[in-house]
């Protein structure tokens, strides 16, 4: 039925046990983009930008047509993948704000990242580019599972080095004056002198040279192309075809993020250690279509919407020996699944019970099930819902309501909410059973900026204990 089932079949690969995948420790590499549109990686159909290195990913390993995130805006969006649970079941609704002086702005300390529970499993453990998951001091990386952190800790960043004008998060004194925040390495400022992306691909690459011969997990959390739009002569140089110049700024920043790619790629196999390496990739969210030129073709939506070019992003895996390669998965997977299929293959139990699943039997074809029944999102502020089923996807909001045939409908076109009542009411009823799961948010978001600064007039500064 599947690409995936019918090579298994044909070529009758002796995959290995989980008994002995988890003896191997594989090495993990998550990449993930930043408003990145669907349409915008050659493995979905790109001709405008050529992304040869992220095409190798798919190629190596499989591309999910149906990859989805948690949500979609990056905040929310990061909290799921971080932790492999829904983030509105701990609270993380809304885009966090940065509030260097709030603890309870960001990640709870009541979950269990993907680093935490790496680190337990004797992995060396990175995050290298964007946080967005807290500024407090108790919310930083290093306290949250990662041995090391090269990057920025709110919800964008300027590329060109010289903006980088603020000595510390303590000199901002707006939401979004913390872009010009010098990086940190680790909990140190450091002045960096290569354009953002190259610096992060560089990073990247120096991690896995200094711990190869350790199992490590690098999470490449790139913040391109996310606004500012910021490109180098390197790169804008490749689009002179292109006479738009958000668009041509667009492409040339996902062109340095292609090039990261590929010497993380190159470097892998340099070392040998490609067969004993799962790498990730996947956009945080949808394109914006409209701010950064990104392109969500065929799907309907953008950024922001639960229509599917908020939630549904370009999404590949390879594990060379392991993952049948050049392979197309269909039925719908999410980004809760990456934590899931860590914790599958290294085997120790989680904190918390996963929303995720292993997806290696699925993509190995021992499993030709679905992974999934239904997949979920709630924007807690428009009191609006969605859920996707092997067939189906219903948006629910005070005044809307939308019906999709989306197996077969992916540019959700046809609204079918009238002509099938009963079909709404029983996905409206799975609705109920995972809302009663959920929890109200714990901070206010980024649409609440003004109010919040209201209420905590020391938002900004260092106080006098710090």
């Amino acid at each position: 039925m599947f690409k995936l089932i019918l090579f298994a079949i044909i070529f009758s690969v002796p995959w290995e046990s989980y008994a002995q995948l988890a003896k191997r420790s594989p090495n993990i590499v998550i990449i993930l983009t930043d408003d990145q549109g669907y349409a915008d990686v050659g493995f979905n159909g790109s001709k405008e930008i050529p992304t040869p290195n992220i095409d190798r990913i798919a190629a190596n390993g499989t591309m999910f047509t149906s990859g989805y995130v948690s949500y979609a805006v990056c905040g929310p969006s990061r909290a799921g993948l971080i932790t492999g649970r829904y983030q509105d079941k701990f609270g993380f609704a809304k885009n966090p704000l940065f509030a260097p002086n709030d603890s309870t702005m960001g990640l709870p300390l009541s979950e269990q990242t993907l680093g935490d529970y790496l680190q337990k499993a004797s992995y060396k453990t990175s995050i290298i580019g964007k946080w967005h998951l807290g500024a407090h001091q108790t919310l930083h990386p290093n306290q949250r599972g990662f041995d090391e952190f090269y990057g920025f800790l709110s919800g964008g960043h300027q590329y060109f080095p010289e903006n980088l004008t603020l000595q510390d998060e303590f000199e901002v004194d707006s939401q979004f004056g913390a872009y010009r925040t010098k990086l940190l390495r680790n909990k140190e400022r450091v002045e960096e002198k290569e354009y953002l992306t190259d610096a992060f691909s560089r990073e990247a690459v120096s991690f896995i040279e200094r711990n190869h011969e350790d199992p490590f997990f690098l999470f490449l959390s790139y913040n391109a192309p996310h606004a500012p739009m910021q490109a180098t002569e390197k790169y804008l140089s490749r689009f002179p075809e292109i006479s738009n110049e958000k668009r041509k700024t667009y492409a040339a920043m996902a062109s340095a993020v292609d090039d990261g790619v590929g010497n993380i790629l190159d470097l892998l196999k340099e070392l040998e250690i490609e067969e004993n390496t799962i790498v990730f990739f996947l956009s945080d969210n949808g394109g914006p279509t409209p701010d950064n030129a990104s392109d969500n073709k065929p799907l309907r939506g953008k950024k922001g919407d639960f229509f599917e070019g908020g939630v549904r992003v370009p999404f590949a895996v390879q594990w060379k020996g392991v993952i049948p390669k050049g392979t197309t998965y269909e039925y719908p997977i999410i980004s809760l699944d990456i934590f899931g299929t860590i914790a599958g293959l290294i085997g120790t139990k989680t904190k918390h019970e996963l929303d995720g699943v292993n997806l290696i039997p699925y993509l190995t074809g021992e499993n030709q099930n679905a992974p999934h029944e239904a997949l979920y999102w709630r924007n807690f502020n428009a009191e609006r819902f969605a859920i996707r089923t092997l067939h189906d996807k219903m948006i629910s909001g005070p005044n809307e309501q939308f019906l999709f045939d989306i197996k077969n409908d992916i540019s959700e076109k046809r609204n079918l909410a009238s002509e099938n009542i009963a079909q709404l009411d029983g996905l409206a009823d799975k609705i109920n059973t995972w809302k009663s799961m959920l929890k109200d948010p714990l901070f206010m978001g980024l649409l609440e900026d003004e109010a919040y600064s209201k209420l905590h007039p020391d938002r900004y500064g260092r106080k006098s204990n710090q």
